[in-house]
């Protein structure tokens, strides 16, 4: 949940990266560019889809982890709750990975500060917009930052269809009413939504410099610093309430930890475009998690809405499975 982009790089074939060597490089053997290992065979269809797996699960996580912060914003506020699931988000990240720090240059560590800017910032503003507007439509607008980095970044004319099927999604799921929305509410929303961009450009750079999740747990680190002292400010001793912390610490590990890490995967393996036109499932999983667990009754216009958004997630999909196809 980072403007325009201006590069957005090449995909490496699908890889498993060892514990301790780093993601191999897009122009290396087997990659766009690079020639291909003999006798390798290509992957089959089901390792193609494994990235998207990866996307869907990782969608799904982060709306029961917003149910939860929900639940947390009247505790801790909209910044509390960012600061908490930062924090404990790295803490967790941090043990788990104990990433080296050592053997990186400038430009690994320029990578991680951008990318934990990137994430800070995405999470400031998106709470910021669901304190003043409804959840739903914070959701559709802040998706159109990656649909707009699909449109952007794409090297395919097919994907320009793609992103403007999300995008028609995205808006009847709106409902037609931005109109009567608080204004700072939609452009915190809507800033939010370029901060999602650039962390999808990051996460994949990072991605590719920092073996395993190291660069993630680096990032998350500095995205926490970023965002305590605004925590602090707002929320102030709450932050050290026990079911403050326990509710902190489920929103970090629903709508941080499992999330990014499986995005940071995926990214490692998807392109750019294809990744940002599925990041447009997100409104349609937060509008069937509301029907299944809120009951929430979903109109026509909804169903609609959702039908197109997956519609397109399907085809770009689809696209860069016969893309891989004809490497």
């Amino acid at each position: 949940m980072d403007g325009p982009v201006k590069e957005v790089p090449p995909v490496a074939a699908p890889v498993v990266v060892p514990a301790a060597t780093p993601a191999v490089h897009p122009g290396g053997p087997g990659g766009p560019g690079g020639p291909e290992a003999p006798g390798r065979a290509r992957p089959a269809a089901g390792t193609r889809l494994g990235p998207v797996a990866l996307v869907v699960a990782g969608g799904l996580s982060v709306q029961f982890g917003s149910a939860v912060a929900v639940l947390l914003m009247p505790r801790a506020g909209a910044l509390g709750v960012v600061t908490l699931r930062l924090v404990l988000a790295a803490a967790v990240l941090l043990i788990v990975c104990r990433p080296r720090v050592r053997g990186y240059g400038r430009a690994d560590w320029g990578t991680v500060l951008a990318f934990g800017t990137a994430m800070a910032a995405m999470n400031i503003l998106f709470y910021q917009a669901a304190d003043r507007i409804p959840l739903g439509a914070a959701v559709t607008l802040e998706v159109l930052g990656p649909l707009i980095l699909s449109v952007v970044a794409s090297r395919r004319l097919v994907n320009l269809l793609w992103a403007g099927l999300a995008l028609g999604g995205v808006v009847l799921l709106g409902g037609g009413g931005f109109d009567r929305l608080d204004p700072l509410g939609a452009a915190f929303a809507l800033a939010a939504g370029a901060m999602w961009a650039a962390y999808i450009v990051f996460s994949a750079r990072t991605g590719r410099r920092f073996p395993q999740a190291d660069g993630l747990a680096l990032a998350m680190a500095f995205g926490a610093v970023l965002s305590l002292p605004l925590g602090i400010a707002e929320a102030g001793d709450t932050l050290l309430v026990p079911s403050t912390i326990g509710l902190g610490l489920a929103v970090a590990l629903m709508s941080s930890v499992l999330p990014y890490t499986l995005e940071l995967l995926a990214l490692r393996r998807l392109p750019a475009p294809t990744f940002a036109v599925l990041m447009s499932l997100e409104p349609a999983i937060a509008a069937v998690a509301g029907f299944l667990v809120l009951g929430q009754f979903l109109s026509g216009t909804d169903a609609l809405a959702i039908a197109l958004v997956i519609g397109a997630s399907m085809g770009a999909v689809r696209t860069r499975s016969r893309s891989a196809d004809g490497a």
